[in-house]
């Protein structure tokens, strides 16, 4: 009868290890340049750099970005819209926010159940109290964008069929409405 071999694999090298592993990441290795190509002509792989390396040139370098068209257009946009959240009554963004995330739950729960309306459903649910509290209230935002929008642009004249809208009125939370709290 013959003897059994006993053969054992040589292990691999690094170089073999890496010419694998090279393979098999090709297309990764690919996008992964390219990402950092973009990066370096960005100006990104620099200001890490220099922030590694200590911040030596750091602010200059971060000025020098900031310069650049997008960021500026970035930086008045994020200025103009601190100034918008700023005129926000927060009690009234309190209470829409509650509201929006009750409705979340809501519409969340309808499509997790499989729930669609018709016609003659949505016609019923115009009788539905809490329906008619979030259509006037969907109104009333629209009715406020657009006296926004004519006043953006310089038309103050009301028309005739313009009700009253004052954008400075106190909004006082609901007497009932739950407290919001980190347990939603």
């Amino acid at each position: 009868m013959a003897k059994q071999i006993q053969y054992t694999p040589k292990p691999k090298t690094p170089a073999e290890k890496y010419q694998d592993a090279h393979l098999e990441s090709a297309e990764a290795l690919t996008e992964g340049l390219k990402l950092l190509r973009e990066l370096h002509e960005a100006g990104v792989l620099d200001v890490l750099y220099k922030l590694v390396k200590g911040g030596e040139g750091l602010t200059s370098s971060i000025a020098h970005n900031l310069t650049e068209d997008s960021a500026v257009r970035s930086l008045r946009n994020l200025f103009e819209l601190s100034k918008t959240l700023s005129d926000l009554n927060p009690q009234a963004v309190g209470q829409l926010g509650y509201a929006v995330s009750l409705g979340v739950t809501e519409g969340a729960r309808s499509v997790a159940q499989g729930r669609g309306v018709g016609l003659t459903d949505a016609l019923k649910l115009l009788n539905d109290k809490d329906v008619q509290v979030a259509l006037g209230a969907v109104f009333s935002l629209l009715k406020g964008v657009g006296r926004g929008l004519r006043e953006a642009r310089g038309d103050t004249h009301d028309t005739p069929n313009q009700g009253e809208f004052d954008r400075h009125d106190r909004v006082e939370p609901y007497p009932n409405a739950p407290k919001r709290g980190k347990n939603r």
